[in-house]
């Protein structure tokens, strides 16, 4: 490779939209020096995705973000409708709509990770931006990788240059450069669905929808169909619409029934839904996250989610063979358990997508069973590393799925006020046990008063690793999980 040549990295991250930036700092919350590169000159104004969910906001809380994405998103405690559908925005009756099946009166009882409504993307991303930082307008050229790391040749600004990293990360979305390289395949149907575009626009809507909050509204006017999804709720909005992009201030103003409406565009992204999955996550030294790994379509919110759960569970990894804690082996793990996840995603989104119904519509739990369709809680937080989701307790109630298993998310209790059991945790090896229980008091547990789960070794992920029997048997456990 040629060029000049930048200081030695941990990990190279490229690709800096949320899910690269959301792996730098699980990197550096585990004290890992990632560099990230973006091929864009700056970060993304489009909002794009805008369900953030619960686990999500748990890996949020973990390193202390929780309350920054709050900060930004958009505040439904007063109630959303969440999906509406309409003729236009203008001749809605709201006094007359309830809201949908995936919308509750009251915070889920399973997770601490609540958000107070919905967090576009691009806010999501100026949080994440706040812990790291990204060196822009500048893309992969080349990669080669060997026993000790991986040297990548970059272009940027001032021409190219080679960085050597120990590890690389590609998160550079569907058409992914690092799969590529990488000669990594896909499946799935891949391209689904019609072209969109996501206009993005200002238009002070509050006197036609008042005090009224939704997450997105169908519109079926003949002359302007397509949705209106909520970015702030008052003044900024993005409509989904398959007409032709120049026409996109009448297409609005079509849709929200006003053709005088005062209407700015501000941004036009064109795209099309996508279902494919890697036919492998990782190779040698170089793994795939977020849209590299898996592309679904947009119903269910779960491709954001899925993809920052990918880099929370590469993190820790990374972080332990980094340090010399764990052996190289311990990497396989990732796409073993990750896989699995993106394609039972896949396999639900392309069934919404085929019967939107499914995921808003309320007492479809009969309809779901019958068709094979998990309720959308569910699909984000209650699948097992290694179980099959038809071997669940359920495919409906996520309560019922975090029960303590191997391979679940540990459950979560308040333990103290504001205080969650998955706090306890602390992002490393933790045996969460009762506190009544003699045999764990002196064995560096963390102890909780009626904790009914029996002792449990949780991962620094939150997933419960081991059952425990006694103390005695833990160093033989920890090796045998650290591939030591």
């Amino acid at each position: 490779m040629n060029g000049n040549s930048v200081p030695s990295q941990d990990v190279l991250i490229v690709g800096g939209g949320t899910v690269g930036l959301a792996a730098a700092v699980f990197l550096a919350h585990h004290g890992v020096r990632a560099l990230v590169i973006e091929r864009e000159p700056g970060p993304q104004v489009q909002p794009r995705a805008t369900g953030i969910g619960p686990r999500t906001m748990e890996f949020l809380r973990e390193v202390d973000l929780a309350d920054a994405v709050n900060a930004v998103a958009i505040d439904a405690n007063g109630g959303s409708l969440g999906k509406i559908v309409v003729e236009t925005l203008a001749s809605a009756d709201f006094t007359t709509m309830r809201p949908s099946a995936q919308v509750s009166a009251t915070p889920p009882v399973y997770t601490p990770g609540v958000l107070r409504g919905t967090c576009p993307q691009n806010r999501l991303d100026s949080v994440l931006l706040s812990r790291t930082s990204v060196t822009y307008n500048t893309h992969l050229v080349s990669l080669e990788q060997d026993s000790e790391g991986v040297t990548a040749l970059l272009s940027g600004p001032d021409g190219p240059y080679q960085v050597r990293a120990g590890y690389l990360i590609g998160a550079d979305g569907v058409r992914s450069t690092v799969r590529t390289a990488l000669g990594i395949g896909t499946s799935g149907p891949g391209a689904v669905g019609q072209r969109t575009n996501n206009v993005l626009f200002h238009a002070d809507l509050r006197p036609i929808v008042g005090d009224t909050h939704f997450a997105v509204c169908d519109v079926t006017t003949p002359d302007s169909p397509g949705m209106i999804v909520t970015i702030d709720g008052e003044k900024e909005w993005v409509f989904h619409t398959t007409g032709d992009a120049s026409r996109a201030v009448d297409l609005v103003r079509g849709a929200i029934g006003d053709p005088s409406m005062d209407v700015e565009i501000v941004s036009v992204l064109p795209w099309r839904p996508r279902a494919q999955v890697a036919d492998s996550f990782s190779a040698g030294r170089v793994f795939l996250v977020g849209d590299a790994a898996h592309a679904v379509p947009p119903l269910g919110a779960f491709g954001l989610n899925t993809g920052v759960a990918d880099a929370h569970n590469l993190a820790w990894k990374l972080a332990y063979v980094l340090r010399g804690e764990a052996g190289p082996r311990l990497l396989d793990t990732y796409a073993s358990e990750r896989r699995p996840v993106a394609m039972m995603t896949m396999e639900q989104s392309l069934l919404r997508l085929s019967d939107p119904r499914l995921h808003w519509a309320p007492g479809m739990a009969a309809e779901r069973a019958r068709v094979g369709a998990i309720n959308a809680p569910v699909v984000h937080m209650g699948y097992r590393y290694g179980t099959p989701m038809a071997e669940l307790p359920s495919t409906e109630d996520l309560a019922l799925d975090l029960d303590g298993s191997v391979g679940s998310r540990v459950p979560h209790l308040w333990v103290a006020d504001g205080l969650s059991s998955l706090d306890l945790v602390g992002s490393r090896f933790t045996v969460l046990a009762d506190a009544g229980n003699p045999v764990w008091v002196t064995a560096g547990a963390q102890l909780i008063d009626g904790w009914p789960y029996g002792p449990l070794l949780v991962r620094p992920d939150g997933i419960v690793a081991w059952k425990a029997t006694t103390p005695d048997a833990l160093p033989a456990v920890m090796n045998a999980l650290l591939c030591r």
